[in-house]
């Protein structure tokens, strides 16, 4: 099985920045897909960003683009999520999933494995 831990989240102001990490052990972790999502208290969890095995093809929500990127080091079993320009309603617990194949995806129900989450509160 593939294990994912999140780190990196914490409290900022808006307009402030953070990055989040996900460490993968397990199965090899370039042959997955790669994702972050998130989840706000009251509401169902959204698409964040996705990456394929080569980092090649990537691509966020809308509400993201511009303002978030989506990375990864396969030599460090180990995926990023860089925020930027953070606002109030980015603030949410953040999931990092994995997909058994190299293909993006912004569906939750196309990944196998997920993470514990890490929180990102925004104040305004």
């Amino acid at each position: 099985q593939v294990q994912l831990v999140e780190s990196g989240g914490g409290l900022v102001q808006a307009g402030g920045s953070l990055r989040l990490s996900c460490a993968a052990s397990g199965r090899t972790f370039s042959s997955y897909v790669m994702g972050w999502f998130r989840q706000a208290p009251g509401k169902e969890r959204e698409f964040v960003a996705t990456i394929n095995w080569s980092g090649t093809i990537r691509y966020c929500a809308d509400a993201v683009k511009g303002r978030f990127t989506i990375s990864r080091d396969n030599a460090k079993s180990t995926v990023y999520l860089q925020m930027n320009s953070l606002k109030a309603e980015d603030t949410a617990v953040y999931y990092c999933a994995g997909g058994s194949r190299p293909t993006t995806s912004s569906s939750l129900y196309e990944y196998d494995y997920w993470g514990q989450g890490t929180q990102v509160t925004v104040s305004s």
